[in-house]
């Protein structure tokens, strides 16, 4: 069970460095203070889950819960 163990700790370092980069990499949200004056409903505003931004988002989201599923497997005493 030793080599399970290692081979999850090696997996949830590299989700918490992928997480790190993929959070560093989108946009601060005080680049979408133009939604107060309507901006928000542009070409871009409309279709954000399909650009690169809306990417990050969800994998984000997916690598967030790898992170704390490792996290609870990990902490585990079955190993």
């Amino acid at each position: 069970m030793g080599v399970l163990r290692i081979i999850l700790t090696v997996l949830f370092i590299i989700d918490c460095i992928a997480l790190v980069i993929v959070v560093l990499m989108q946009e601060g949200k005080a680049a979408g203070l133009g939604a107060i004056s309507g901006a928000a409903e542009s070409y871009w505003g409309k279709n954000k889950g399909r650009s690169m931004e809306g990417m990050l988002v969800r994998v984000t989201k997916i690598l967030a819960v790898a992170f704390i599923l490792f996290a609870v497997v990990l902490n585990l005493n079955v190993f």
